[in-house]
């Protein structure tokens, strides 16, 4: 029996009324690379509580998994469905949620093993909660395995461990990225913030890093009257599982506020772009949180990213966040203790344009394939800004 299974095993085992619930794709064959597919599992009437996630997905053939809260999944009734924002000529296309996305649950990419809540939390699911679906996306960077002569099939996927007895501290998951730029031969400053804007106090427990090849060292923050408080910071490269947060007992309460960086060094002759495609990157800094009670929020961050943002270059959050007080490890990886710094401001990027009003105005994404459309506009925005610099 593997670590994993005796480890669901036990959970199931001590928690009262614990149930499993397999959600895996239906021996799925996607005959095109960066497919995005989506899959829905119907929630009872009753209020399920979820303690505990067991993955079953290798990372040679399923780039990341992502699992999101609906009130109705994309396509109702569908099995299956391309989800990622693009045409597909062998699935129907539609967003993950048609209506009510709740944000996401859950996350797994590079082999990260199982998760396991703390005593007493769960996500609440089902019921009079808002989620009638969840909703599982998985990303196929590479699909070679299904294409001949290999002709093989996938049913990567999430069992979810369940109880029907109420736990009293209520889980959530918030998201801070970016949009941006990584110029050629660079180390770039991917940097996002907001304000916490609810009115309850959420109490951090894990964080999770996201970045493709070309990410370092992603962290996170949470900034109370200018003092900033490590929540976790990562190499990327690493199995991207939930870790413990790496300051016990944060809060945060409202009108703090939140700031991540994901820093990026690129070797390469081309201009990197965040985008939905395993030639672009991402930048995502991923909060996972309890609440006591019943209340719990899906606010995400965004902001446009390099060139167009940088923390002191922000009139909204500069005065509120005070990075003169940013730790001087935030570009270092924790495993090596190797530090970046960045190249590319030696080239001051242009504050006003038309540019950044166009990403200003853009919606923050309600789900992953609203998410796809937006890194697509700015790639357009930043590609076209470029241009007319003369780079």
């Amino acid at each position: 029996m593997s670590l994993l299974k005796a480890i669901s095993l036990l959970l199931a085992v001590c928690i009262v009324n614990a149930s499993k619930l397999d959600l895996l794709m239906p021996e799925v064959a996607p005959d095109k690379a960066d497919t995005y597919l989506c899959i829905p599992l119907k929630m009872s009437e009753l209020n399920t509580y979820i303690v505990g996630f067991e993955p079953h997905a290798n990372k040679k053939v399923a780039h990341h998994m992502l699992l999101y809260g609906c009130d109705t999944p994309g396509i109702p009734g569908a099995k299956v469905w391309n989800c990622g924002g693009m045409e597909h000529p062998s699935f129907k296309s539609a967003g993950t949620c048609k209506t009510g996305n709740k944000g996401i649950i859950y996350a797994w990419a590079y082999d990260a093993p199982g998760l396991t809540l703390p005593k007493d939390v769960a996500f609440k699911v089902g019921g009079d909660t808002g989620i009638n679906y969840l909703v599982l996306q998985v990303h196929y960077k590479d699909v070679s395995s299904f294409l001949p002569p290999n002709n093989g099939v996938d049913s990567s996927g999430v069992s979810l461990i369940t109880t029907d007895v109420p736990q009293p501290k209520r889980a959530g998951v918030m998201l801070l990225g970016t949009g941006g730029m990584l110029p050629k031969h660079s180390v770039e400053y991917f940097e996002t913030a907001c304000k916490y804007r609810e009115s309850f106090t959420v109490y951090p427990f894990a964080y999770r890093t996201h970045a493709h090849m070309h990410g370092k060292v992603v962290s996170g923050y949470v900034i109370k009257d200018g003092v900033w408080t490590e929540l976790g910071r990562k190499d990327p490269m690493k199995p991207e599982m939930f870790y413990n947060v790496t300051t016990t007992g944060v809060r945060i309460n409202p009108g703090d506020y939140m700031a991540a960086r994901c820093t990026m060094k690129n070797d390469e002759d081309r201009n990197v772009y965040i985008g939905a495609t395993s030639k672009d990157e991402m930048c995502n800094f991923y909060i996972m949180f309890y609440t006591d009670g019943t209340k719990t929020t899906s606010q995400n961050c965004w902001t446009g990213g390099p060139p167009s943002f940088y923390w002191d270059e922000s009139t909204q959050y500069a005065k509120a966040i005070h990075p003169e007080n940013a730790p001087e490890n935030i570009s270092t990886e924790p495993e090596s203790g190797k530090s970046y710094k960045i190249t590319t401001r030696k080239v001051q990027p242009i504050v006003q344009d038309k540019y950044l009003d166009t990403l200003a105005n853009l919606r923050k994404p309600n789900d992953d394939g609203e998410l796809v459309n937006l890194l697509r506009r700015l790639d357009s925005s930043y590609r076209q800004r470029y241009r007319d610099q003369g780079f």
